[in-house]
């Protein structure tokens, strides 16, 4: 299996050069040659999520790393997750099922991703004898994930930016109050956009590095992330019916890789009914999946902040892989004036939608209320990128045929202002968050200016 770029720049990159690249020279995406298919009969002899895992991975990693070399990275990837399960299944009631994945050490879906991702990077760089530079942006989670996953890794030193704004306490406070030398934690005085336009500007330049030193990136723009996130679409459809009923996904988004890899399961023979684009009033997804308008606006401030962007990174792959049906040329086209002008395709492509997607905007006051009813009916507390997934499903009910897994991403506890303002008393806080709140924060502010950040990084890459 080898890979190329969105944009058409690159090509027959192997799994290696892809994880450690993570954007493509051409500013476009990585995509496998070809979707590899899953022998839904083996998965079924399956139990386990490390099982399910080490018949998916290798199908990406063969270019690379031996079936072997693969297995024994899984064996010792997913640590600290707080239930047996990893990705457990909770029935709400008969059509709709939540799918939990809030039970690793930052109590949020991005520790599957990231896990994975810090994993294969220590692989490499012990086989190369060289260190990395880990930078990414975040508005939610995925800091935490990534300082968590990469830590151990003494060979790896994280820069994680994030915006002085919108983030709960405890959100901010997973990524301020790590105490490692090879974690720094920079509060950018911006919004999320201008912190990813950093990072961004940074995998261009790379001014900071050492002669031998890797850039990597941990955002959802690397493939890697995809992989790790397909691995729960097949185990929940495992676990709920042996792979032999077809779901619906409503999956809460912001930069769409967890759509996508929905997307990607399906097109490597998952059987998927509908996937559900659920987002909150920051709407590019919705407004291109209901009135082909994908065109960046500016971002609001929402109770659900990890959906709080205004470009989906990820959702190139998709208009790459299912509208532009692999066309490099024509995917280059559309971005060349993105995002100073929006990208709207012609109705016959666009069209296509309706045969696999459906989408819906949540704002906050539904996004309480649907906490508040979904514990006061049936005893259950959601956070609230959770409750957007959930009240999209109850307001496309009736376009929803079969079953619906609704993806939970985060655990309520990261959210107690919410939890709050729905008049729910918060009884339970995972160990790991209630240490990190009594902990004394650790963070640098710095401006929303490149030289600046670069400047920072290169003075502390020792």
């Amino acid at each position: 299996m080898l890979f190329h770029s969105t944009r058409g720049g690159d090509r027959d990159r192997t799994f290696e050069e892809v994880l450690m690249q993570g954007l493509a020279s051409d500013g476009g995406l990585f995509m496998p040659d070809s979707w590899p298919q899953v022998d839904l009969n083996l998965l079924r002899t399956k139990t386990s999520f490390i099982e399910v895992a080490e018949e998916i991975v290798p199908l990406f990693t063969a270019s690379s790393f031996s079936r072997d070399e693969v297995v024994e990275v899984l064996q010792t990837t997913w640590h600290d997750f707080s239930n047996k399960d990893i990705a457990p299944i909770k029935h709400l009631k008969d059509d709709q099922l939540i799918l939990e994945l809030f039970h690793g050490p930052t109590a949020a879906f991005k520790d599957f991703g990231l896990q994975l991702a810090a994993a294969f990077f220590n692989k490499v760089l012990i086989k190369n004898n060289k260190t990395a530079i880990v930078l990414g942006a975040t508005s939610g989670d995925t800091g935490s994930a990534a300082i968590d996953a990469c830590k151990r890794f003494k060979a790896i030193k994280s820069f994680i930016l994030i915006p002085d704004g919108n983030m709960s306490e405890i959100q901010r406070k997973q990524m301020t109050t790590i105490d490692e030398d090879n974690v720094f934690t920079l509060r950018v005085e911006g919004t999320f956009d201008d912190c990813q336009d950093v990072v961004k500007a940074a995998f261009n330049e790379r001014s900071f590095l050492k002669d031998d030193q890797y850039l990597l990136a941990v955002n959802s723009i690397n493939w890697i992330r995809i992989v790790g996130q397909i691995c729960y679409y097949f185990y929940a459809s495992l676990k709920a019916s042996n792979l032999n009923e077809e779901y619906n996904f409503s999956v809460p988004t912001g930069n769409f890789g967890n759509v996508f890899a929905c997307y990607a399961s399906h097109k490597m023979g998952l059987p998927v009914n509908k996937i559900l684009v659920s987002v909150n009033e920051n709407d590019i997804l919705n407004r291109f999946f209901k009135h082909n308008d994908y065109s960046k606006q500016k971002v609001n401030e929402t109770v659900s902040p990890s959906m709080d962007i205004s470009v989906a990174s990820n959702f190139e792959r998709l208009l790459y892989d299912f509208y532009c049906n692999r066309d490099t040329k024509i995917c280059n086209d559309l971005y060349e004036d993105f995002p100073s002008k929006s990208i709207n395709l012609p109705n016959e492509i666009w069209e296509k939608s309706e045969n696999l997607f459906l989408s819906y905007s949540v704002d906050n006051s539904q996004t309480i209320s649907t906490i508040q009813d979904t514990y006061n009916k049936y005893n259950y507390l959601i956070d609230p990128h959770t409750a957007v997934a959930l009240y999209a499903v109850k307001n496309l009910n009736e376009e929803l045929d079969n079953k619906t897994f609704i993806l939970s991403t985060a655990h309520p506890a990261k959210f107690p202002s919410s939890i709050a303002e729905a008049g729910i008393e918060l009884n339970t806080t995972p160990k790991s968050l209630a240490e990190a709140l009594h902990k004394e924060e650790k963070a640098f502010n710095l401006p929303a200016n490149k030289d600046l950040i670069f400047k920072f990084i290169l003075n502390n890459n020792s």
